[in-house]
């Protein structure tokens, strides 16, 4: 079965089962697909069809669902954004995109309004709002109700057709659309399902930003399997403690942020949690003490997915963690890696070199970008642009990204191995180590920290202790920065880049 009857199929087979719950309001998989039918069949009403690119600037709503719901059965391109763009950067991805239609909130109305008429393709009537009115935008609600929901015309939809366009600003800024196709996008479906054991029977939960493709790691499960998938607007630690208990939560995919987070709160724990099976962190490796604590509370629940939206991941198995909690796993079946030097020649094992592979969610290219999509896939290989090495047993180490790597008097310091060092200080709740230029040794390190509540460590006592227990004078940090929060990508992520530029401007100031 194709992803496009998944839909239709739950509605036939498990009509009455709650497909959504999102803020206190529960959607069978009859009523879902009820209403793709009536939101594929507005579209068509409008000569939107397969193949027609639709632009979301939307936070965690049914919409969104709704949107890669309809994509899935009648093949439309969704193209998520990050609904904090603005200017030219919101206007130029959509237009990359050939987008034809967008759907967003009123939040980002002001934003919007100023680039309307720079978007090429998308016609007066094409903008549609999820949420309230505005002058210019069709409400979202009323456009999909006036429409049919009888099943839609069926299409033809082979697995090299695309699904969804994905932008990621990568390591040169420039916007990349990362394209998966609808074959991708069911291998997300049974690789991830087995992967994290998932069944019919699990209840998931979703906290971040579902235009981070991280999401689709359970989402595309959800599809698969007709698991009931539990969404929250944004991430509250307290909130989603709350909502894990209260809805048997088995299965949630955090970014390390949310999970430094959770470890706040005595009730992230196995007593309080007992439904839990799963956690599962991606995105940006997770520091060991981090690792340690969460095993300690939620024991044999732990998975780590190193990846990269371009196709291609290692999982870290909750039955491999306690003989390898350094690692971030090997590859799942079908997928394979390799760690190569700058000549793209294998290293041995134990050696730091790039990693490269290939899977069956490998992207097909950038979209219109055939010379990144060169430099990215060589001899159908993909390079991820990350440091590590593999033990005697094929399990992979990531070291660091390429970008982050610091040299200092010539000398390759990894910013991670003295993060997880600064980690070790009890009164640090999180860090982002980065370098900076030196007059004398090109680059120095340099730890942004954040504090616990009340911590009586001053930045200098943290900068001695740090560099009284690193194993070389040059992994030695030149300053210690406390922050009180670290900027985050809408995904989560820390933005170390940022950290960076805003010290180095403060001190030329």
């Amino acid at each position: 079965m194709a992803m496009n009857a998944l839909l239709t199929r739950h509605a036939r087979y498990r009509p009455d089962h709650v497909a959504v719950v999102f803020q206190g309001e529960t959607i069978t998989w009859a009523s879902m697909n009820r209403r793709v039918n009536e939101l594929i069949n507005a579209l068509h009403g409008i000569g939107l069809g397969k193949g027609d690119k639709l632009a979301m600037l939307l936070d965690n709503s049914v919409a969104v669902l709704e949107l890669y719901h309809a994509a899935a059965k009648a093949g439309f391109v969704v193209v998520p954004l990050s609904p904090l763009l603005r200017g030219d950067g919101l206007s130029n991805l959509i237009n990359d995109a050939d987008a034809r239609a967008v759907f967003t909130m009123s939040k980002v109305v002001d934003h919007l309004d100023p680039v309307r008429d720079d978007l090429a393709k998308v016609e007066p009537d094409r903008f549609f709002l999820v949420d309230g009115e505005a002058d210019g935008y069709t409400p979202y609600d009323a456009f999909v109700t006036a429409a049919s929901d009888t099943e839609p015309p069926s299409v033809t939809i082979t697995g090299d057709d695309p699904y969804n366009i994905i932008y990621s600003s990568g390591t040169t800024g420039s916007p990349k659309g990362i394209v998966h196709t609808h074959a991708i996008r069911e291998a997300y479906c049974t690789g991830f399902t087995a992967s994290y054991r998932i069944a019919p029977e699990s209840v998931i939960l979703h906290s971040g930003s579902l235009v981070f493709n991280g999401a689709f790691l359970t989402l595309m499960p959800h599809f698969y399997t007709g698991a009931r998938y539990v969404l929250m607007p944004s991430f509250d630690a307290a909130g989603m403690i709350d909502l894990m208990a209260s809805e048997g939560v088995t299965h949630v995919m955090m970014v390390p942020s949310q999970i430094v987070e959770l470890l706040r709160f005595e009730a992230f724990d196995e007593a309080h949690l007992p439904d839990l099976e799963m956690i599962c962190s991606v995105g940006a490796p997770l520091h060991l003490e981090h690792k340690e604590e969460l095993a300690r509370r939620l024991p044999q629940r732990f998975y780590e997915l190193y990846g990269l939206t371009e196709g291609f991941v290692t999982i870290l198995d909750r039955d491999d963690f306690p003989a390898k909690p350094g690692s971030v796993g090997i590859p799942p079946p079908l997928y394979e890696m390799r760690i190569v030097d700058d000549d793209g020649d294998d290293l041995p094992t134990g050696e730091v070199g790039e990693i490269i592979g290939h899977g069956p969610i490998m992207m097909p290219g950038y979209y219109k970008r055939p010379d990144l999509t060169a430099e990215a896939i060589k001899d159908g290989w993909l390079y991820t642009g990350d440091l590590g090495y593999v033990d005697d047993d094929g399990f992979l180490f990531l070291v660091d990204r390429k970008k982050d790597l610091i040299i200092s008097g010539g000398v390759n310091v990894y910013p991670r191995d003295i993060e997880e060092i600064v980690i070790q200080h009890g009164d640090v709740r999180d860090v982002a180590v980065f370098g900076v230029p030196d007059d004398r040794w090109g680059e120095t390190p340099i730890a942004a920290v954040r504090m616990r509540l009340g911590a009586p460590t001053s930045a200098t006592d943290l900068r001695a202790w740090v560099n009284d227990r690193v194993d070389a004078r040059y992994q030695k940090v030149g300053d210690v920065v406390v922050l009180d929060e670290f900027p985050l990508s809408v995904s989560g992520k820390t933005l170390r880049r940022i950290i960076r530029d805003d010290y180095i401007a403060e001190r030329s100031e």
